[in-house]
Parts: structure tokens; sequence; C-alpha cells
């Protein structure tokens, strides 16, 4: 595996680039955001003001969640779409054959250029909607420099989790002839069990408690948190939600990296 930091800084920044020659479809992306946010904080505003205090969040922090949810949308990658579709393409053209020929770690070549893109989408498509909730609302926004930089990191692990599934869906093409199915069955999982839906804490008893140990919940809910201070993601909480997030990007990147090598090894047996 080569660790060539200049390589992956590279990768990174052409994944960045990349998107940001797309300015149409990242002004109808910032468009759609923000009529979104503002049906789903409809929504919210009727909903908190039957339930006050639901999933013990007032109703600044559950605005806050609407906003901040649209802003980390696309840099997320919820909605599916990215590098998943096009590796994909490239298993069942026999294209994949020249990456896994390239002197860099297939991985980590997906990986720099995801975060790239995501990068990218979280400055082009996040930063105008979540400004335009803060003008139209009162959100539950910290003021502490220190707490945004906390939710960074916890955005960058959330981006890296994504990646992670998003990997062997992508992996997963050496064996379906087809991945749209498998593609379909994750999104909707992941929109679901992320909190974009409604914040996972609102899912009552065992259930809620199940959904939260799920790694799309690292995605969109444990960033969301941390940016806020709630359930609990203060001090030695704050530790634990950071080393969820870390625990299952280890987790998934290391299965990533076995289905790797048993798809190269299917690629080697049937002659490339």
């Amino acid at each position: 595996m080569r660790l060539d930091v200049s390589l992956w800084l590279a990768v990174a920044a052409g994944g960045f680039r990349r998107y940001a020659t797309y300015t149409t479809a990242t002004a109808a992306g910032v468009f759609t955001n923000t009529v979104f946010g503002f049906v789903i904080a409809s929504t919210y505003l009727a909903l908190w003001a039957e339930r006050p205090g639901l999933g013990g969040y007032d109703q600044a922090q559950a605005l806050t969640f609407v906003w901040v949810s649209q802003a980390l949308l696309a840099t997320s990658g919820l909605m599916g779409g990215g590098f998943h579709d096009e590796l994909q393409q490239r298993v069942r053209t026999g294209d994949i054959v020249v990456d896994l020929y390239r002197p860099a770690d297939l991985q980590l070549w997906y990986l720099a250029g995801d975060l790239g893109r995501a990068a990218f989408q979280l400055l082009g498509r996040g930063v105008v909607p979540l400004t335009v909730g803060a003008f139209a609302f009162e959100l539950a926004l910290p003021t502490d420099p220190a707490r945004w930089l906390l939710f960074l990191v916890s955005v960058l692990l959330g981006s890296v989790v994504s990646f992670a599934i998003r990997y062997l869906l992508g992996l997963a093409a050496f064996w379906l002839l087809d991945g749209a199915g498998v593609n379909l069955v994750v999104t909707v999982a992941a929109i679901f069990f992320s909190g974009m839906v409604l914040p996972l804490n609102v899912f009552p008893g065992a259930f809620g408690e199940f959904v939260r140990l799920l790694p799309w919940a690292a995605m969109l809910q444990v960033p969301l948190d941390v940016l806020m201070g709630t359930q609990g993601a203060e001090g030695a909480g704050l530790v634990r939600a950071l080393g969820f997030q870390l625990g299952w990007a280890l987790a998934l990147l290391g299965l990533g990296r076995l289905v790797q090598s048993a798809a190269t090894h299917k690629v080697v047996v049937q002659g490339g």
C-alpha cells in the first residue's frame, strides 16, 4: 500500500475540482436543499408544537437538525450517486483491470477522491441552505469555534463511513450483474437510519437504541449531536460519539479491504 500523502492530496483536489465544474447542478442542488429545508421545517414546527421536547430536542434544536441535515445531504452521499456507480460500471466493462494496475491502492484512491467531493459539496451545497435557514428561523447554532471544529471532525468521520459503505456497494458488482437493486435498498436504509427523515432519538424503546447503533447514524445523527452538544455529546459523551464514528469507519474500511482482496482474486482467477 502506497502512503504518499502528496498523491492522495492531489487525488482529493482532483475530486474537488471535478465537482466544482458542475455549476448548474450545484445551483440546482442548493435550490432543492433550500426548498426542502422550508418544507421539512414547516412540518417540524407543527410536530414540535404538538410534542414539545420530542426526542430530547427543543424547537430551535429540531429546526437546526433540519437545516444542518440539508447542508450535509450531498456531503454525506445519503441519496446515493457518486463514485460507486462509476466503480460498478468499470467492473462491468472490465476497465477495473486498469485501476488495479495503478501503482496506488484502489481503496485509498477512491477514498481520497470521494473526500474531495465531500469537501466541495459541504461548501458548494451546504453553506447557502444553512445560511438561509439561520436567517429564516431561530436555530440553536453554537458560537464556540471549538464546537464547530469538532463538528467538522465528526463530518469527516461520517463521510469516511459513508464512503466505506458505498465502496462495498461498488465492489458488489464483482458478483452482481446489476447493482441497481442493492443500491436502492442501501439508499433507502441510509435515508431512514441516518436521521434524515426524523432524528433517531424520536424512535422509541429498543428499536430506537438499535438504529442508533447502525453505521448510518454516524453519517448524520452523530454530527448533529456533536454540533449542538445534545444527547450527551459533551465531555466523555463527545469522545464516545467520535469513537463510535471512528469504530464504524475502521470496521467498514477493513471489511472493504477483505472484499477488495476477494474481488481481486476473482479477477485473477477469471483471467482479468
